[in-house]
Formats: structure tokens, sequence, C-alpha cells
């Protein structure tokens, strides 16, 4: 094990080094006194700890830590002191320390050490698997890339026979016969709009995500055009209160509003639908709201309803592949923000969604972090 020791007492760095090797480790040391040998020996050599003293003629612990992390280095830091009061000691630990340790007291470093590099192989491990989860996304999202537009045009050839043979042989063959027919149409139809709306998913910010001030009025006005047809049709009313500017992709939160504008229209009840757009500063984000009048969803279907297919209606019902919301929860998600609905059968929806509001963005490129 490697030991990059801060500390100006020879003593002091023997006495951890002894204190080590009695316990099991085959510990190998190197001491420093500043923070450019502290940087050069980093820049070096691969330390497994890191043994800081709190008070140094020049710097001190903390401030080793504070290097580290500029480094972009993921080593544990234990903070060794002749005396730290309980309040400093836990300031030590808020900012990052992985334990510390009293002079007086070193029969503690071994099982400090210990525990820290357990918890440091912990954090590895979660880290691989978040790569390997990532690694395993960008494939799934690149084979369904590829599926969808390769098998375009063999499903638009298929549709468009299917319905050459309904028009021409339709009431010349038996009725079990047009019956096939009529189910090869619809099929047919049916599987070219799954894969365009799977298409339609995979494209879903795979450039990565354009991040800029957007009036989050005017893009509502937009959506609200793209489907003024519906909102005849359907007799809907929509309003909305004066809106924030957010930092956001401007067509991918236009996608979001339209989608989820669209839902409340598409499942609405008796009454025309009634729908009104608000947004709430709480804390560092933005909570959207979408609320409507419709047929409501049961609390248990809360979740399913973002998953991608995953319908609770028949075609029949309600037509569509299911995709909308599974869009909405991908753009929201790629934003660095959250999406749920509070539902009740018969009761209408209120789909809620944040957006990280200024420099507290979470947000992230798509195409290299999933």
């Amino acid at each position: 094990m490697r030991v990059l020791i801060v500390e100006d007492d020879p003593a002091d760095v023997e006495l951890a080094l002894r204190a080590l090797r009695r316990n099991g480790f085959d510990a190998e040391g190197d001491a420093v006194q500043t923070p450019e040998d502290f940087k050069e020996k980093l820049s070096q050599n691969n330390y497994d700890v890191i043994l800081a003293d709190y008070r140094l003629p020049l710097w001190n612990g903390m401030e080793a830590l504070e290097i580290v992390r500029r480094e972009g280095l993921d080593i544990p830091v234990i903070v060794v002191s002749g005396s730290l009061g309980e309040l400093k000691a836990v300031e030590c630990i808020k900012q990052g320390a992985a334990d510390y340790v009293l002079k007086d007291q070193m029969a503690r470093l071994p099982g400090a050490v210990r525990q820290a590099i357990r918890e440091k192989k912990l954090r590895d491990e979660n880290r691989r698997a978040q790569e390997e989860l990532a690694r395993s996304n960008r494939d799934l999202e690149q084979f369904a890339y590829v599926a969808s537009h390769d098998l375009q045009e063999p499903l638009r050839m298929v549709a468009i026979y299917t319905q050459l043979l309904a028009e021409r042989y339709q009431g010349q063959l038996d009725a079990e016969a047009d019956k096939y027919i009529h189910y090869a149409v619809d099929g047919a139809l049916r599987m070219q709009t799954l894969v365009q709306d799977l298409l339609t998913f995979s494209r879903v910010g795979r450039g990565g995500i354009n991040l800029k001030p957007v009036d989050t009025n005017a893009v509502l006005d937009t959506a609200l055009k793209n489907l003024a047809a519906s909102i005849q049709q359907s007799r809907a009313e929509v309003t909305y209160r004066e809106l924030p500017s957010v930092f956001a992709d401007r067509s991918l939160l236009m996608q979001l509003l339209q989608n989820l504008i669209a839902n409340a229209i598409k499942f609405h009840g008796a009454e025309p639908p009634a729908i009104e757009v608000t947004a709430e500063k709480q804390d560092k984000e933005w909570v959207f709201s979408v609320d409507d009048n419709g047929i409501g969803i049961a609390p248990e279907h809360a979740d399913l309803v973002f998953v991608i297919f995953k319908r609770l209606h028949t075609h029949a019902e309600y037509p569509g592949s299911g995709i909308g919301l599974a869009v909405c929860k991908k753009i929201v998600e790629q934003h660095g923000g959250r999406i749920w609905v509070e539902s009740q059968l018969g009761q209408g929806s209120t789909f809620k969604f944040t957006l990280p509001i200024g420099a507290e963005r979470r947000a992230y490129d798509y195409s290299t972090q999933n």
C-alpha cells in the first residue's frame, strides 16, 4: 500500500507507518511538507491513501483535500492531528475527509485506513457499474435507432401492398378472406407507426442537448399552434399563467409540453378538455404542472404510464403506441429533472416535471452520459 503523508515531523511519519505495518499493511510512504511537493508527488505516483496533518506551518490537511479534488482524484484523505476539537473534526468529515485520527490514538489509524479503502473500493465498483450501464444504454439506443431506421423501408412496402391487396380484392373473396386482409392492413399500419415512434424515441437528445435561456411562454405558444387542430376538434381550453424563462433545449421543451397537452386532450372525459399549465419555483428548481379534467389514472399505474410502449387502454379505446410519456420522461431526465403524475381514476391528472434553475442545473449530454 502506498501512502502519501503530509507531515513536517519525521518521527510522526515513522509512527504512522509503523502503526500500519504492525496491523498487516505492507505500507510504503512518501512525506511532503509543502503544497508544491504534494502536487508533484500526486503527479508522479498512485497513492492508496493520504494522511494529512491538520496543522503545518504553511498549510493544513484540509487544503490537501482541496488539491486532491481539484486534480480530480479519488484518494481517501485521513486527517491526523495532535489535537482536534470535536467541532473541527466534524467539519473535516463534512468537507470530505474520510476520517480523523489523533496522534496519541494511532492505534485507530489502521482501522480508519481499512474503512477508507473499503469505501473507495465500493465507489470504484459503483462507478464501473454506472459506466457499464451507460455503455449498455448507448448500445441499446444505437440498436433501436438502427433497427427502427432500417425497418422503415420494408414496412412501408408491406403496408403499401397490403393496402393495394385490400383495395383490389375487397368483396371479391369470401367474408373470411376480407377479414384476414383487414387484419393484415391494420397490423402493417400499426407496426409502421410503432417503428416510427421508436425511431422518434431513439432520436431524442441523440446529438446532445442545446441548453440556452428559453422563454417557456413562447415555447408553449408554438406547441399550442402545432396542436390547433386537436384543440379545435375536441373543444379543449388550454390556459396558462405567466411561465418562467428556463435553461433548456428549446425544441425538446416544446416537444415535452406538446406531448403532455396532447395526452391531456386525448384522454379527456365526457366534458371538453380543460387544461392548465403552471410553474412554481421551489428551492433550486422550477416545478411545472400540466393539470387536466380527463379520465384520470389509478395510483398503482402512476409509474407504468412512463414506460415505453406501456398502454393502459386498448387501441380500440384510445389509438397510439404508448410512447409519448416515455419521450417526456427521457427529455426531462436529460435536463436533470424529474417527472411524475398525481391522479385518481375519474378525477383528472396533474403531470409534474422539474427543471433545475440557472447554475444549479444538472443537465448533461445524453449522447455521452447515457
